[in-house]
């Protein structure tokens, strides 16, 4: 399923965008000990400098094989041997991963979709009772430079209530600053019986 309004600009632009070290850090992302997905590694802008913080295999999906090719032919050139990279629709097809089995689930600036719960319930079954779903998206701001037409561009409570019910919840309500485009969450498994959100 082709997101909408998910066309890709030029690689060097795409990059000048984000400060990938800077983001991660701020979400808490360092040593990850397991496996972590991620959903669309586009030019592997991410997909790299994740492989990075994690000890196991990072698994990450896209619908273009060029930015299959892309990621794939970047991580040979830096010699990073744990990114397993995929063509596969995860909305048709799901992670492709047995249930709680990941340590993170990665869902970057891509909660703009037509079924966000459904990919939120996906992320949600991937991860492990200790795992976590981290989310970044473009600020709610007409004057960012990239991301989807404000229509269906989520602001941070909307996700929230999306990921509720998804089956996740955090730890407080806090959204990380990650500017000057975007801002992130992360989210848990809610334990059975406890209401999401606690306070």
């Amino acid at each position: 399923m082709k997101l909408r309004e998910s066309g890709m600009p030029e690689e060097e632009y795409w990059e000048s965008l984000f400060d990938v070290d800077l983001i991660l850090d701020r979400l808490g992302i360092t040593n990850v000990h397991g496996d972590m997905v991620e959903l669309g590694c586009g030019y592997g802008t991410f997909s790299l400098p994740l492989a990075k913080r994690v000890s196991g295999v990072l698994r990450t999906f896209d619908i273009e094989p060029e930015m299959i090719e892309r990621t794939r032919s970047r991580a040979k050139v830096e010699s990073i041997d744990n990114i397993h990279c995929e063509l596969r629709d995860v909305f048709e097809q799901g992670f492709g991963v047995p249930s709680e089995s990941q340590e993170a689930c990665l869902l970057f600036n891509i909660l703009h979709c037509e079924e966000p719960i459904r990919l939120l319930s996906e992320a949600a079954c991937a991860i492990g009772p200790q795992g976590a779903v981290y989310v970044i998206h473009w600020r709610y701001d007409p004057t960012t430079p990239r991301g989807p037409r404000m229509e269906i561009r989520p602001r941070p409570e909307q996700i929230q209530v999306w990921a509720l019910k998804a089956g996740l919840s955090t730890n407080s309500d806090e959204v990380i600053d990650l500017r000057p485009y975007h801002y992130g969450m992360v989210f848990r498994k809610s334990p059975p019986g406890e209401p999401p959100f606690p306070h």
